[in-house]
């Protein structure tokens, strides 16, 4: 309640409105055990991974809504700069398009979250202040919406919607594309793409920039702690990444900007490398994962293949 009321002065929100909807606020025994990090030791795995992600029955969906939605798709990325398969890859990944957005009470999510984030985690301090910011952005967005803050429904950790959007997220960059005059992440596919080519802009995307391209050692100059040690942040340019042994080929070769080695482990087997571009790391905003990056852009060059395109 001293929550609600802070916010409430803060936010300029009427002080009972709040009150009231924190007051009917559910703890989520589940919630916070899903947050913390798996042990140590526990070896990621590339492969098995995408397999998660990349499978028939996610690329005949994502074939389905471009589709449906090719023309809003194409206006996303003319008005934006970033690719369908993009955009269709990130919709896919996060949610089937639409097919599971979630079952946690959104409300309850980032109250476990906020008021009961698990102490063990190695960063709880800093990952509850986050959630506490996101319950803000949640019930003020609810406020001035007039959405009913006990009605959504998305992730664990109160992620929403076809693209699911954190609540900031939300607020900062979802856009009402398909002119009704609201935003919904739930119910317009039209709001979820324009949304997504947003929040990618915003993040610096580069129209026509590749993501990643392939890489190749010389063992006989390769220093792969210097490679790896920036993690995804692109820092090497074509030059330096081949002084430390990392060499491109064809169309690479004249890349103009910062190039990052991608690390994707392969539980026992050896690991794939690949060369990230700004656009691969514009993709690790959305979720800070090579991982997952990977997955959203191989979904998309699936279903674009299977497209035809």
């Amino acid at each position: 309640m001293r929550f609600a009321d802070d916010l409430a002065e803060r936010r300029d929100l009427n002080r009972e409105w709040v009150r009231q909807a924190i007051g009917q606020a559910a703890f989520l025994p589940s919630v916070p055990r899903l947050m913390l990090p798996p042990p140590t030791g526990t070896a990621k795995n590339w492969r098995a991974y995408r397999s998660r992600f990349i499978d028939p029955l996610r690329v005949r969906a994502g074939v389905r809504f471009w589709q449906a939605h090719r023309e809003t798709l194409a206006r996303a990325e003319q008005e934006y700069g970033v690719p369908a398969e993009i955009i269709v890859g990130i919709i896919g990944v996060e949610t089937i398009y639409g097919q599971q957005m979630g079952n946690f009470r959104v409300l309850d999510a980032l109250s476990t979250l906020a008021f009961d984030f698990p102490a063990e985690h190695p960063r709880a301090a800093e990952r509850q202040a986050f959630f506490r910011g996101e319950l803000e952005q949640f019930l003020s967005l609810s406020h001035r919406s007039g959405m009913d803050p006990l009605a959504p429904r998305g992730s664990y950790a109160g992620a929403m919607g076809m693209p699911q959007f954190m609540p900031t997220s939300w607020v900062r960059y979802a856009v009402d594309f398909d002119g009704d005059g609201r935003i919904d992440l739930f119910g317009s596919a039209a709001d979820a793409i324009g949304s997504v080519a947003s929040y990618f802009k915003a993040f610096n995307w580069q129209p026509g920039m590749p993501t990643h391209y392939p890489v190749r050692f010389d063992e006989g100059r390769l220093d792969k702690e210097a490679l790896l040690a920036p993690d995804i942040l692109p820092s090497f340019s074509v030059e330096s990444f081949a002084a430390k042994g990392a060499l491109l080929d064809g169309e690479a070769q004249k890349h103009p900007g910062p190039l990052a080695l991608i690390e994707l482990q392969n539980g026992e087997d050896p690991p794939s490398y690949v060369a990230g571009t700004e656009n691969f790391y514009a993709i690790t905003r959305y979720n800070w994962s090579s991982y997952y990056a990977m997955a959203v852009i191989e979904l998309g060059r699936e279903v674009a293949g299977a497209m035809g395109r």
